[in-house]
């Protein structure tokens, strides 16, 4: 195995051990509201729940993640679709040049095709 790869297990080993410390610290348990004391009293909608700290952290950590991972891949798309056309009109220009290139092959010499073949594929 690689110096990397032993690197990678590594962190991941650090982080993992980091994680199990900060949820051993944080057991105790929070209350979680949805809305504001104030709002629910007014609205007559009160939503809470008891968990404990590590799992609020970490849960927050991972909706983060998520959101901004849905946020670069929606950013992303313009750049998605510009690399599919150029993909696509690259493709059209291959096929074009490889019809093109059989086109002057029928009017030439065989000898003459074979030398342009060689100096196509250098």
């Amino acid at each position: 195995m690689t110096l990397i790869r032993y690197l990678k297990y590594l962190f991941l080993i650090v982080v993992a051990l980091a994680l199990v410390l900060m949820a051993m610290a944080n057991r105790e348990t929070v209350l979680v509201e949805l809305i504001p004391s104030e709002l629910s009293i007014w609205l007559g909608i009160q939503y809470s729940v008891e968990l404990p700290l590590f799992v609020v952290i970490l849960g927050g950590v991972v909706v983060g993640l998520l959101v901004g991972f849905v946020w670069e891949w929606l950013r992303e798309h313009r750049h998605r679709v510009e690399a599919r056309t150029q993909k696509r009109t690259a493709k059209q220009l291959e096929r074009e040049v490889q019809s093109l290139k059989g086109a002057r092959r029928d009017t030439q010499d065989d000898i003459l095709a074979l030398v342009d073949e060689a100096s196509a594929t250098r």
